[in-house]
């Protein structure tokens, strides 16, 4: 949650065809399958997992001829409009096609997505819409829903995707314009746009950041705090810090996220190659560069699947494909097999209990991970997601594990805790887009209730964050430990809820940095970082710097920001001992535009 700046002038106004195996198949081959188990070796597993299946009851699927799409979509925005915290997921898809006169309002936990190999196979003439009058006309709490793979020609020639954190905007053509605030231009604050084609011009208006990365645009309206680009056709020129544009020509390493589409009659996920030095979309020079896989290959998952079966399914060689829903693990999610594949459908969540960690990736090439939500239980998590092992030293660059959507959430929804949230140990990982969040409103919210003291934590070497959003931990948001690290836009606030100077002390240091470089770190380099204050137990609470680095030639950070919200707190300084103390009650940042 973000609290509005006081001063508005910093505004700027200018049914499924791949089916499950028959039951009468499994009984033709139930003795074949026994005689296997007689003779094989020790420890093999059994194909008992079946691939492929229905998608289940809470994705919907349409085509042009489906009746009253509107009337659906509306139920669904309905009942999902302000359950910010509630149970409800859903997955809209749309097969290739074009549809007229549709608006679809996308509230909490509702993803949409065209089911094509390309954009441009599935037209709607009509909207995608994200509002906020749900909340008064205050877009900081739009957390939690995605528009993907789709085309728009908007009614009025400009689509509006009024969102705040984990709403990924990915692989969309919008042939007009897109507003990313309310109506009326209240407050908001996000963002993310991936792999994206706007043919007009985007309007941030009160946006206080956004991150756009490997995209094409018409133009860009303006900047209030943070606008980052990376590979974007049609970005704003380098400017930091009036206007706020930080833009980088290429994305260094980049993988577009996974997603279903339909081949014909066939269900198939398409996995997206790696790209180096990315500039503009995936898909506009043609058929995308990447691999199929047919559902069959995938184990989908439903609501009541055991972490026990889930890993059956893994060891026998299945990818993944988690329906939505809640899902409660009793036992880790282990994924040790290289290139497997786990994608979500309308923000599936995995809830630990009894203090496990949800899932744990090995030291293996190309894992994909993507679209997930990882809810911390109440019992304390040592970690909720670890990507490698501790002793991880295989080089994955040629295949590196891709983190996509994948979003961490400690209260809220209810009491829990988790000591570190996101451990990243392989060497090459990609975390493209994630938001890790200690929850500061809903419920089982407290300074001890909810308590998280670590956000990311990065032991690989050369790991590249491209959209990272952490916010809120006791302690550290961001610990960097592995060597050659780059982060590409870094969105921060630090907890809300700290009771008092002491509680955040850290040594002779004025609370912790919100991004930390280890001190053994000889090489770093981050771009477009900012990080803000909120805190409205003690707003006399003073915060030594935003960010913490070792002073050595190979380290080099690019136009960063700290920002006391409304006075309450502030910071001494930016970067080390480097930037200017943030002061009084005006919302006005601190910037440093390089350092050393």
């Amino acid at each position: 949650m973000h609290v509005p700046p006081t001063d508005s002038s910093l505004f700027h106004r200018p049914p499924p065809s791949s089916a499950r195996r028959r039951a009468t198949v499994l009984s033709a081959v139930s003795a074949l399958v026994m005689s296997f188990l007689v003779f094989a070796p020790a420890g093999a597993a059994s194909a008992d997992v079946p691939g492929g299946g229905d998608l289940g009851p809470n994705v919907k699927v349409f085509d042009p001829s489906t009746p009253d799409i509107q009337g659906q979509v509306d139920a669904i925005f309905k009942q999902q409009e302000s359950a910010q915290f509630g149970q409800g997921r859903y997955q809209l898809l749309f097969k290739p096609g074009t549809y007229d006169n549709i608006n679809a309002q996308l509230g909490f936990y509702t993803s949409i997505s065209g089911l094509g190999l390309s954009p441009d196979d599935t037209n709607i003439n009509g909207d995608v819409t994200v509002d906020a009058g749900w909340f008064d006309g205050n877009a900081t709490q739009n957390f939690w829903r995605s528009a993907e793979n789709l085309a728009l020609k908007p009614v009025s020639g400009t689509d509006r995707w009024a969102v705040s954190q984990a709403a990924p905007f990915r692989r969309m053509h919008v042939k007009g314009g897109l507003n990313l605030a309310p109506d009326g231009y209240g407050w908001a604050s996000g963002g993310y746009i991936a792999d994206s084609k706007i043919d007009g011009s985007v309007g941030p208006y009160s946006q206080q950041q956004w991150y756009t990365r490997d995209s094409q645009v018409g133009g860009w309206g303006n900047g209030v705090w943070n606008m980052v680009f990376s590979g974007v056709e049609g970005a704003p020129a380098q400017s930091f810090p009036e206007p706020p544009y930080t833009t980088l020509d290429t994305t260094p390493v980049s993988r577009e996220k996974p997603f279903l589409y339909l081949d014909g009659d066939d269900y198939k996920v398409f996995v997206p190659a790696k790209r180096t030095d990315a500039h503009g979309t995936s898909w506009g020079g043609g058929t995308p560069q990447g691999e199929s896989i047919p559902l069959d290959k995938f184990y989908v998952v439903k609501p009541g699947a055991t972490a026990e079966t889930i890993n059956a399914a893994v060891k026998q060689g299945l990818h993944l494909l988690f329906t939505p829903g809640v899902y409660h693990v009793d036992r880790t999610i282990d994924i040790d097999r290289a290139d497997t594949v786990v994608l979500g459908l309308g923000y599936a969540t995995i809830v630990p209990d009894n203090g496990v960690t949800a899932m744990k990736v090995g030291d293996v090439d190309g894992v994909k991970l993507a679209g997930l939500l990882i809810d911390a239980g109440t019992q304390n998590s040592d970690t909720l997601l670890e990507v490698g092992p501790e002793d991880a030293s295989a080089d994955h660059s040629a295949n590196p594990t891709t983190v996509q959507d994948v979003f961490v959430r400690i209260g809220g929804a209810g009491a829990g805790k988790a000591t570190t949230s996101m451990v990243i140990n392989n060497d090459d990982t990609i975390v493209d887009h994630t938001w890790i969040w200690r929850a500061d409103h809903g419920d089982g919210v407290g300074w001890e209730t909810n308590r998280a003291d670590y956000g990311l934590r990065v032991n690989g070497d050369d790991v590249l964050a491209t959209g990272l959003f952490v916010e809120h931990f006791n302690k550290y948001d961001v610990e960097w430990h592995g060597e050659r690290g780059r982060t590409i836009f870094f969105q921060n606030e630090k907890a809300y809820d700290a009771p008092n100077q002491a509680a955040v002390q850290n040594g002779d240091q004025k609370g912790y940095a919100a991004y930390k470089v280890d001190d053994s770190v000889t090489t770093h380099e981050g771009w477009g970082l900012g990080s803000y204050c909120y805190y409205n137990v003690d707003p006399t609470i003073r915060q030594g710097h935003g960010f913490e680095v070792p002073e050595k030639p190979g380290v080099k950070f690019h136009d960063l920001l700290v920002v006391s919200l409304g006075g309450k707190g502030q910071y001494d300084h930016v970067i080390n001992e480097t930037g200017s103390p943030t002061s009084g009650d005006t919302t006005v940042p601190s910037q440093v535009t390089s350092f050393p």
